[in-house]
C-alpha cells in the first residue's frame, strides 16, 4: 500500500516519475492526487470545438468523421488528414506527416481524446501531429466499459505528459493508496456534512456522478479554506501578544492643532476610521490594519493624523511609497497640509517663517524625504534628522530600507499601495524599530470581501466609502476608435475645450517606446481572439503626434518611469503648477498624483489595462471643483471580452463592484498572488468569487477552534497537516502586514 508522501517512482516507475517531476513538478503520490482535473468530459456532451483559441494547447474529446490521404506537394511523402467533431457542430482537422498507418486507428465513428496546439491553415483550425487516445480501443480493453458513460477527467498537462498518462498514473495511485487520515476535526466534518479525505480524492479523480464530484470538491475546498484561515487567525492572535509601545493621543499636541487648521471638515467615514486607528495606537500591542478606500476618499489624511498621534507620543512615523513620483507627491502634500506644524527649525536655526506656530502651542515637527536620487549632501542631512529624531515624519521609497537609515524611535510604519511591496521589504522597514511598530497599510484598489478574508485575513480592515466634500463626479465614456474614428477626433476636441477653460489633461499610454526591451508590450502580440494586433501605443511616439496634430499649440509634457528622478519631479511640478496643459504619461500617474486642476483623461489602448488599473487611473481627474471626464479609447471589436470589460468600467464608479468584475476575469492564482508562491501549493479548487460563504464559514470555524486551543496542542495531527499545506514560507507571504 502507498501513502501520500511516497515518491512517485515507487508506483509509476523511474521514467514516468521523472517526466511528471520535470514537466509538472509532481514528485510524490500526494502531489499527483492533488493535481486535480481542470474539467470533465463526457461522451454525448460536447466540448465545443468552436470555442478553441489559436495558439492554445488543448485536449478535446471528439469523434472521427472522415480521413483522407494525399501526396504532399512541397516535399516527399504523404499527408494524412482526419476530421473530428463534437456535438457543438465544430470541426477540427488532425494532420499527420508520413504516418498513413494511423488511418487504421482513426476510423469514422470512433471517439478519442486529442491533444495538441491549435493552429490555422486556410481558415480551418487544426492540430498538427497531435497525441491521442482512442477511448474504445485502449490497451487490454479493461476500461472500455468504464468510459462508456463516465465523466472523463482532463488534467492540466504538458506536451510530454498528456492527460491520459496522468489519468493512468492516478489510477495506479488510487488502486494502491492506503486510506489517509483525515486532518479535519471529526465534529467539523459531521456538522458540515463533509466526506472523508480518502473518499474525496477518489471521487474527484474518478467521479461516479456529478453529485458525487460536487461532494468531493466541497470537502477539498473546505480543506484549502480551513488551512488558510487557521493560519491567518493564528497569526492574528499571536500578534496580540507581541509587545509594542502605546502611542497615546495628546489633547494639546500636533494632531489637535492639525485638526483645527484643516480647511475642510472630515467625512463621517474619516472620523470613524480615525477613531479605530487611534484606539489601535493606544494599545500595548502593534496595530496591523488595512485601510482601503476609493481613489480620493481621503486615506492620506487618515494616515497623517495617525502619524501625528505617534509624533505627539515622542515617536517617529515612516511612510513607504512605491515610486519617487508618489513619494515626492506625498512629501509636498503632507508638508502643505501641515504648514508651519511641519517646519521645525533645525538645531541652531532661527525660524523666520511668517506662518510660525503659536509659541504657546505644540512644537512643530520636521518632514523628511528619502529617495534614491537625493544628492549626497541632502541624503546626509536627511539621515541625520531621522537618526536624531528631529524628523518626526519620514517619507521615502525603497531607499528607506537601506542600511544607514536609522530611526531614533520608529513607532508607525505606513505602507502606501501595499501590493507593490514584497514581505521582505516591509519587514526590513519594521526591523528598524526597537520594538514591533504599529503598521498601517493602504490601498486604493478596492478588495472584495473574500479576498480580504483570504489574503488579508490577519489584518483588521477599515474602509472609506465617502468622497470628501468638494470632490466632483467623474464621467466615463468608451471611444471605439476603429468603429467610429470621429469619436476620437471629438475626444481631442474635448481636451482643447478643457484647456481653453483653464483646466489640464492627462493622456495615458501603455508603454514608453524607443524599443526598450524592458518595456512591456513592446512588440505586436495576439489579441483575445487570437489575431495579430499592433504594438501598444507609446508615450514617446504619441506625444509628438499630438503636438503636431490635434493638440497643436498646447503645452505638452511627458512623464514615464525611465526619466531621471529630478526630471520626473520637474515635470510633475510644472504640471501641478499649471505650466503644462497636457501630460502624456504611462501608468506612473496611476496612484498618488494629485492635480486638482486636471479635469480630463484620455486612456489610449484602454483594453491593454486591467479593470482596477483603469479605475485607479481615472481617479486622477475630478479632484477639484470642476467635474472630471475619462475617455477610454479602444480598437477592440464590439463583441470582444475587452470591449465588455471597458463598457463595465465606463458604466460605474463603484470600485468594489469593479473589483468583483476584476476577480471574475482573473485567475485565482493571480488574485492570491504571493500566497500561491512556493514550489507547490494546495490552493487548487477554492474560488474567492464563488466560494464566499464557504470561506466565511471556514473562518468562523477556525476562530472557534483557536479560541479553545490557540496552538492546536490538543490536535497535533491537524497542526502538522496545516503546516504542510501552508508552510512558513507561504505563511510569510500570506501575512500582508
Amino acid at each position: 500500500m502507498t501513502q501520500l508522501d511516497d515518491p512517485l517512482r515507487k508506483i509509476v516507475g523511474e521514467k514516468t516519475a521523472k517526466a511528471l517531476a520535470s514537466h509538472l513538478e509532481l514528485e510524490t503520490v500526494g502531489d499527483l492526487l492533488y493535481h486535480f482535473p481542470r474539467r470533465y468530459d463526457e461522451r454525448g456532451e460536447h466540448t465545443d470545438i468552436r470555442s478553441l483559441t489559436i495558439g492554445e494547447q488543448v485536449t478535446v474529446l471528439a469523434q472521427v468523421h472522415r480521413t483522407s490521404i494525399r501526396p504532399m506537394r512541397a516535399r516527399r511523402g504523404q499527408l494524412l488528414e482526419a476530421t473530428v467533431g463534437d456535438d457543438s457542430g465544430g470541426l477540427l482537422t488532425l494532420t499527420f506527416f508520413n504516418q498513413a498507418w494511423r488511418e487504421r486507428d482513426l476510423k469514422p465513428g470512433r471517439w478519442g481524446m486529442f491533444a495538441g496546439k491549435v493552429t490555422e491553415f486556410r481558415g480551418k483550425r487544426q492540430l498538427n501531429s497531435p497525441d491521442y487516445m482512442l477511448l474504445d480501443d485502449r490497451e487490454g480493453g479493461e476500461e472500455i466499459e468504464e468510459f462508456a458513460g463516465a465523466l472523463i477527467p482532463v488534467y492540466p498537462a504538458a506536451a510530454a505528459v498528456p492527460t491520459w498518462v496522468i489519468a493512468r498514473c492516478v489510477r495506479v495511485a488510487l488502486d494502491t493508496l492506503e486510506p489517509p487520515p483525515d486532518p479535519l476535526p471529526a465534529t467539523l466534518r459531521a456538522e458540515r456534512r463533509l466526506m472523508d479525505l480518502g473518499g474525496a480524492l477518489r471521487q474527484i479523480h474518478r467521479p461516479e456522478s456529478r453529485p458525487a464530484l460536487e461532494t468531493a470538491r466541497k470537502r477539498l475546498k473546505w480543506g484549502e479554506a480551513f488551512a488558510v484561515q487557521v493560519t491567518l487567525v493564528q497569526r492574528k492572535l499571536r500578534a496580540l501578544d507581541w509587545p509594542a509601545r502605546p502611542r497615546h493621543r495628546r489633547e494639546d499636541g500636533l494632531l489637535a492643532a492639525f485638526d483645527e487648521r484643516l480647511p475642510y471638515e472630515l467625512t463621517e467615514g474619516q472620523r470613524e476610521v480615525g477613531a479605530e486607528i487611534a484606539a489601535d495606537l493606544d494599545r500595548p500591542h502593534p496595530m496591523h490594519r488595512l485601510l482601503q478606500g476609493e481613489v480620493g476618499s481621503g486615506k492620506t489624511v487618515c494616515a497623517l493624523r495617525a502619524m501625528l498621534q505617534v509624533v505627539d507620543a515622542g515617536g517617529q512615523a515612516a511612510l513607504l511609497a512605491p515610486t519617487e513620483v508618489l513619494a515626492a507627491q506625498h512629501y509636498r502634500g503632507i508638508a502643505d497640509l501641515l504648514g508651519p506644524l511641519g517646519h521645525r527649525p533645525a538645531a541652531g536655526e532661527l525660524n523666520f517663517d511668517d506662518g510660525a506656530t503659536d509659541p504657546d502651542g505644540p512644537e512643530a515637527t520636521r518632514v523628511s524625504l528619502v529617495t534614491g536620487s537625493l544628492s549626497a549632501a541632502a541624503r546626509r542631512a536627511a539621515l541625520a534628522e531621522i537618526a536624531s529624531g528631529e524628523a518626526g515624519i519620514v517619507i521615502g521609497t525603497h531607499a528607506l530600507l537601506y542600511e544607514g537609515v536609522d530611526f531614533a524611535d520608529l513607532g508607525l510604519v505606513v505602507v502606501d499601495e501595499q501590493h507593490r511591496f514584497g514581505v521582505e521589504q516591509r519587514d526590513a522597514l519594521r526591523a528598524k524599530a526597537d520594538q514591533p511598530p504599529h503598521v498601517l497599510v493602504m490601498t486604493a484598489t478596492p478588495i472584495p470581501r473574500t479576498v480580504a478574508m483570504t489574503v488579508y485575513g490577519d489584518l483588521e480592515v477599515s474602509t472609506l466609502t465617502q468622497l470628501p466634500r468638494g470632490r466632483s463626479p467623474i464621467a466615463s465614456h468608451l471611444v471605439p476608435a476603429a468603429d467610429k474614428p470621429a469619436f476620437l477626433d471629438r475626444a481631442w476636441q474635448r481636451v482643447r475645450e478643457e484647456v481653453e477653460a483653464g483646466h489640464q489633461a492627462y493622456v495615458v499610454c501603455p508603454r514608453i517606446g524607443e524599443d526598450d526591451p524592458s518595456d512591456p508590450g513592446e512588440a505586436a502580440d495576439s489579441g483575445e481572439d487570437g489575431d495579430e494586433r499592433r504594438a501598444p501605443l507609446a508615450v514617446l511616439e504619441v506625444a509628438p503626434l499630438l503636438a503636431d496634430g490635434p493638440l497643436h499649440g498646447l503645452r505638452i509634457g511627458i512623464l514615464h518611469g525611465r526619466l531621471p528622478a529630478d526630471e520626473k519631479d520637474a515635470v510633475m511640478r510644472s504640471f501641478a503648477g499649471g505650466d503644462l496643459d497636457v501630460l502624456v504619461a504611462t501608468t506612473v500617474v496611476e496612484v498618488g498624483v494629485d492635480v486638482p486642476n486636471a479635469t480630463v483623461m484620455i486612456v489610449l489602448d484602454a483594453d491593454r489595462f486591467g479593470v482596477s488599473q483603469l479605475h485607479q487611473l481615472r481617479g486622477r481627474v475630478g479632484r477639484g471643483a470642476a467635474p472630471g471626464l475619462c475617455l477610454l479609447v479602444t480598437e477592440a471589436s464590439e463583441d470582444s471580452p475587452a470591449r465588455e470589460r471597458l463598457t463595465a468600467v465606463a458604466s460605474t464608479l463603484d470600485g468594489f463592484q469593479l473589483a468583483e468584475l476584476d476577480l471574475e476575469q482573473r485567475r485565482e492564482g493571480d488574485v492570491l498572488g504571493a500566497a500561491q508562491s512556493g514550489r507547490r501549493s494546495h490552493l487548487r479548487l477554492l474560488s474567492l468569487l464563488r466560494d464566499r460563504d464557504l470561506i466565511s464559514e471556514a473562518r468562523a470555524e477556525a476562530i472557534a477552534l483557536l479560541e479553545a486551543d490557540p496552538e492546536l496542542e490538543r490536535q497535533p495531527e491537524l497542526r502538522e497537516w496545516i503546516a504542510s499545506q501552508v508552510n512558513e514560507e507561504r505563511a510569510e507571504y500570506l501575512e500582508k502586514g
